[in-house]
């Protein structure tokens, strides 16, 4: 799970997570990490995506591990205005400070847009 939510093969995975937290936290993390919160089918890997950000968000976390599941988001059909009107909505349950951080988030993570066409209509 971890490996597929970090986009990496599962030995990068662990040693990322080990590298961020130690050992223990992340043999601990593996333990936790099979149960229905993730594999179960009543939630979409887009509703766990949500839940995710927002539990982070909550607890002010706007650094990299964010980013980890922004990207994973997107990558589960939450586009750029999906993850705005979540910053949008927490806004109004957790206050102001904490998701606007978030949103520096979004826009830092956000894909690059692709250059415009030097090709004028209809040619």
């Amino acid at each position: 799970m971890y490996a597929r939510n970090f986009g990496v093969d599962e030995a990068t995975a662990e040693r990322v997570m080990t590298d961020r937290a130690g050992a223990a936290y992340t043999a601990e993390a593996y333990e936790a990490a099979g149960g229905p919160g993730w594999q179960g089918v009543a939630l979409t890997d887009r509703d766990r995506s949500i839940a995710v950000i927002s539990a982070l968000v909550a607890s002010d976390v706007n650094d990299e591990r964010l980013d980890v599941y922004l990207n994973l988001a997107r990558a589960n059909g939450l586009d750029e205005d999906g993850l705005t009107q979540l910053m949008i909505l927490l806004t109004a349950y957790v206050g102001q400070p904490y998701p606007s951080a978030a949103m520096g988030a979004v826009r830092r993570t956000r894909p690059a847009e692709p250059p415009p066409s030097r090709m004028r209509p209809g040619r």
